[in-house]
């Protein structure tokens, strides 16, 4: 039996793209070349041993159709979980036949052959993917393989990397002294090894740092809330063809912007990354700017300009609590200062927070006093006293909300001073002549806010990349505020309705955010669709593809091995296992992208498939493998009862797995019931 039930596709990094009839067909077609290689391994070497094969199958269970040529039969069968090729005196449903001396005195038996004849019979089917592995990587090297490189995007606010002071276009180069090529690498550097991660690499500004990370262990994998850089050129919103601005915003306005459009200058200002592109826009919010775009093949290149307002704030009036601190940039103001975690900030400059400051105005208060000094008073427990204590801090000029709120129940940061906090549902006070005044009160709670398309309103795609816009106070989501207000920005054709509770009783109210015209407070984001960050890597000559495949396939095949290790330390959760279903989502969606991206996935999918049919499980080719290292060293074969009861008890586990896989298929990754 040959598994290709399980994939550790935890170990692979992979992109989202949409899908065709096409893709499928070359999804099967690929999947079944990886099967069938396999097979052929084992099929060949044991004709060559003069073995007689009985049956040759793609797929388990009943057969849905088959043909026979010579002594062999040639089946399709119904379950499409890997194959197997059946020998006389070999078959996993009955072990028996390997110690039954009527079957052995057959000289074309497989239990006839010497050892080492069976060994090459068993390891072929692995040595076959090794090859047909090789050849699917360097077909797609040479053809080019698309990659991320290993710049940074977004950085997930309070956890490791933003502790660490690490900002967007900062470049990692190693990691626990593996040098870092793409994206992926840093993914499976972190979840894939165990203990503090160190990591070297070169700050946006050119300098260089190393650092050592603890990565966070909250999720169904370690992490230390990094995301893949993006480039300068725009792409649509969901659909192929669709809109590369988002809906309502001032980029969307200015009407002129397309799909594939490159970002080369900005209020007179060239711009090479998409680092300096956000630290530009951020300085100069405030102002109209002329966007300066390239557009068409390079031949055909041409310039356009356009004109993009500012972004103002939307607001509901609302002015929430806020929370204690729950994060603290490393060698930031705040922490030279000693703030800590836990402490919570109760005025700035002597205005009380949630009643003379909005929280979410923060990051706006600090960034423009940098250079100046801030008096914070805060309040911290000291062995279960509150003590009132008051710290003096001069800013950075960083500005505030240029973090993206990938997480429901991310904090808000203020990246002047280095300090992370969440604001509660808890309403302090509520701003006159805003939409909330008269119908929500202070003091009291938002229990769940749903950002909604107004009737008859035309689509505007968030629901389709963003998902769910809905978030509901809970005991492990306890925070919403932060993104929801993030959202009202990036979706301003949406309304905003709220579970307000008082006095245990709860009520819908539907609002508008609106713009105050008077408000000197801008967003930074002005609402384009910015495409993933690429390289190309393409071998010249099939020598070098080759070189490069071999490469890639000893660390696929290192990667796998550190993947089986972190499941069994609970260093990364089962969760990220993925069963047939997923192996095919997964293959469909770098079909869609073309031949090399789908060539790439099969060479690692034929890598995984050596590595896990080798592991040393009875019904497996490891533990069949096993057994004839016992018979090769002690000169005996297993008993028929340790064969039969090792043999039951792998199929057992091996069904077993192959149960669980489905169910995360069918449940997890699908987002049903857990």
């Amino acid at each position: 039996m040959d598994l290709i039930a399980v994939g550790m596709i935890a170990a692979f990094d992979f992109s989202k793209l949409g899908a065709t009839a096409l893709s499928w067909l070359w999804v099967l077609i690929g999947l079944g070349l990886v099967i069938f290689f396999h097979e052929l391994g084992h099929y060949a070497v044991a004709k060559w041993c003069g073995v007689f094969v009985e049956r040759f199958s793609i797929g388990f269970g009943p057969i849905l159709w088959s043909f026979k040529k010579g002594d062999t039969e040639y089946a399709l069968s119904a379950i499409p979980f890997g194959g197997y090729v059946k020998m006389l005196g070999q078959d996993d449903m009955d072990p028996s036949q390997l110690t039954t001396e009527e079957i052995a005195a057959d000289p074309r038996s497989y239990s006839a052959k010497p050892v080492w004849q069976r060994m090459a019979i068993i390891s072929a089917g692995v040595i076959m993917n090794i090859l047909t592995g090789l050849v699917f990587f360097a077909i797609a090297f040479k053809g080019g393989v698309q990659t991320r490189p290993a710049r940074l995007g977004p950085i997930v606010v309070g956890k490791p990397a933003w502790k660490a002071g690490l900002q967007t276009g900062d470049l990692l180069t190693r990691i626990n002294g593996r040098e870092c090529s793409d994206f992926g690498d840093i993914m499976r550097g972190v979840a894939l090894t165990g203990g503090d991660v160190e990591i070297e690499g070169i700050y946006r500004d050119g300098r260089t740092f190393k650092k050592t990370l603890t990565p966070d262990k909250s999720d169904t994998r370690r992490m230390i809330g990094v995301a893949p850089g993006w480039d300068l050129r725009l792409t649509a919103l969901g659909e192929e063809n669709g809109p590369c601005t988002l809906l309502g915003t001032p980029a969307a306005e200015a009407g002129r912007f397309q799909p594939k459009d490159r970002i080369v200058e900005v209020g007179g200002q060239a711009v090479k990354s998409f680092a300096e592109l956000q630290t530009l826009l951020s300085e100069r919010r405030a102002e109209e700017l002329e966007f300066v775009v390239e557009r068409g093949p390079a031949e055909k290149r041409e310039r356009v300009s356009i004109s993009v307002a500012p972004n103002r704030f939307r607001r509901l009036g609302l002015s929430m609590d806020i929370e204690k601190i729950s994060a603290i940039e490393a060698d930031s103001p705040a922490d030279q200062v000693q703030l800590k975690p836990g402490d919570k900030i109760a005025k700035v400059d002597g205005q009380e927070v949630g009643k003379e400051i909005d929280p979410v105005d923060l990051p706006d208060y600090f960034q423009s006093r940098h250079g100046q000094i801030v008096s914070i008073e805060y309040t911290r427990e000291v062995e279960g006293t509150k003590k009132t204590l008051v710290a003096n801090l001069t800013p950075r000029n960083r500005t505030g909300w240029t973090d993206r709120f990938e997480l429901k129940d991310s904090p808000l940061s203020v990246p002047s001073i280095g300090v992370a906090y969440h604001l509660t549902s808890r309403v302090l006070k509520v701003q006159s002549d805003s939409p909330a005044d008269g119908k929500i009160a202070a003091d009291e709670t938002i229990t769940a806010i749903e950002l909604v398309l107004p009737p008859d309103a035309k689509d505007d795609g968030f629901s389709a990349a963003f998902g769910s816009m809905k978030f509901e106070v809970t005991d492990k989501q306890p925070h919403i505020w932060a993104q929801a207000f993030w959202l009202m920005q990036i979706a301003p054709t949406r309304h905003v309705r709220l579970t307000v509770a008082s006095n245990d009783q709860k009520r819908i109210v539907e609002l508008e955010p609106a713009r105050d015209p008077n408000s000197s407070l801008f967003f930074p984001d002005r609402g384009f669709v910015f495409d993933d960050e690429f390289t190309i890597q393409r071998a010249d000559t099939f020598g070098e593809a080759f070189a490069m495949a071999a490469g890639h396939a000893r660390s696929t095949g290192v990667e796998i091995y550190l993947t089986l290790r972190s499941l069994v330390r609970r260093d990364l959760s089962f969760k990220e296992l993925h069963g047939p279903i997923g192996i095919a989502k997964v293959a469909h969606q770098f079909a869609s992208q073309g031949l090399s991206p789908l060539l790439l996935f099969l060479g690692f999918l034929s890598v995984n498939l050596a590595v896990l049919n080798f592991l040393p499980i009875p019904v497996l080719d490891g533990g069949h493998m096993v057994f004839l290292c016992w018979e090769a060293v002690t000169r005996k074969r297993p008993s028929e009862r340790v064969l039969i009861g090792a043999t039951y008890c792998g199929m057992a586990f091996v069904l077993g797995l192959m149960v669980l896989v489905i169910y995360l298929d069918l449940f997890v990754h699908t987002g049903g019931p857990k």
